[in-house]
């Protein structure tokens, strides 16, 4: 009620900005000339009612059923008692053997080892790798990687597309990354909180102003170690469906370092690994592709970027983001994927309605 109340204080009077001479009745017939004069703004509206680009990023496209006839019907269903009364239960216990092993080695490591840092680092990060591979295990992951393994060495930074939380682990395994990512609660929190950490993963939370600036120096500072493992962001800020790419954020291409892009694709032949966090828990979402037959994914590792002289970050940004839709066949869309959870900035309706308001005086003036 109170934000309604605010939105009419703010509201213009048109007969403000009029003389009492210039505001007419309304003809009492539509003509031509009036419809034409309103064309551009209706053509702008139903363009944002059809074709919604922004909301279709964050859009989960279930496949065409294919069990339609009375032959493919009973393969279907064998396929389904196949994958959720044997293939499941296998992979639970799979991934449930990965974590007692995890666990059993990792605890003691970390506990007791803590006079030998390096060499401490060094098993906690092979244990990181491992139990990320159970995990692509426990999905029947078939992931190939293209381009040259990451390697540890300064003034670096790898920034991916993003669909899943599944990313970091389908990269993990492959090479440790101290990933930046949004804090999440549960057994995911626990996860970041007691053993990502070994890794020198960063962890924000977006509802949080100051977070901005210590996150900012904590990049800084890790870019320039020497034995800090590979810095991992995923610069959208959100998971968007593995079909468009959203709007960079611009601080992973401030830090003055090469820019290592990696491009993500995943095959929906078997499953759609993008993951809406506003309508599926983390746990539904694996539990969904330990019941699909397969994950199938490439991951390319792209040429290092540089900054060039006459190039601003956000240009640069852009950049690197032709690069990964390129690479990975996504469309490119000019929308902030923080959109998806906060509201317009006043800045840009404001703008909007100064240029409706504009038209609308100049018609009311001839």
């Amino acid at each position: 009620m109170a934000l309604s109340s605010e939105v009419d204080l703010e509201r213009l009077n048109i007969e403000d900005y009029l003389s009492s001479d210039s505001i007419q009745e309304p003809p009492k017939k539509l003509q031509l000339k009036d419809l034409l004069d309103i064309a551009p703004t209706l053509t702008e509206a139903a363009g944002a009612i059809v074709d919604d680009s922004f909301t279709r990023c964050f859009k989960s496209n279930p496949p065409e059923p294919w069990n339609w006839n009375v032959y493919l019907f009973p393969l279907w269903c064998m396929g389904v008692v196949f994958r959720y009364g044997i293939l499941f239960p296998l992979r639970v216990a799979i991934l449930a053997v990965g974590w007692v092993i995890f666990f059993a080695a990792f605890l003691p490591v970390h506990f007791l080892a803590s006079g030998h840092s390096k060499w401490r680092r060094y098993i906690e990060r092979a244990l990181v790798e491992m139990i990320c591979g159970f995990f692509v295990t426990s999905w029947t992951g078939v992931v190939k990687y293209h381009g040259p393994r990451p390697s540890m060495r300064p003034h670096q930074v790898f920034v991916a597309n993003h669909t899943s939380m599944i990313d970091f682990i389908i990269l993990e395994q492959m090479s440790a990354f101290a990933v930046i990512m949004q804090k999440h609660p549960g057994w995911v929190g626990f996860i970041q909180t007691h053993i990502l950490e070994s890794v020198g993963c960063i962890w924000f939370n977006r509802t949080e102003a100051k977070d901005r600036e210590i996150v900012a120096r904590k990049l800084r500072q890790h870019v320039q170690g020497a034995d800090t493992n590979p810095l991992l962001i995923f610069p959208e800020g959100t998971c968007v469906n593995n079909q468009y790419t959203v709007m960079f954020k611009k601080g992973a291409f401030e830090l003055g370092c090469a820019v290592c892009p990696v491009a993500i694709k995943y095959n929906k032949i078997f499953v759609d690994a993008f993951w809406n966090s506003k309508k599926q828990s983390f746990t539904k979402h694996l539990v969904r592709l330990m019941t699909s037959w397969a994950v199938v994914c490439d991951v390319w590792y792209l040429e290092p970027q540089y900054l060039r002289p006459d190039e601003t970050s956000i240009e640069f940004a852009e950049r690197i983001r032709d690069m990964i839709a390129a690479r990975a066949g996504l469309k490119k869309v000019p929308w902030d994927g923080y959109l998806k959870y906060f509201r317009p900035s006043s800045k840009l309706t404001e703008r909007k309605q100064q240029i409706f308001a504009e038209s609308v005086l100049q018609q009311l003036k001839k």
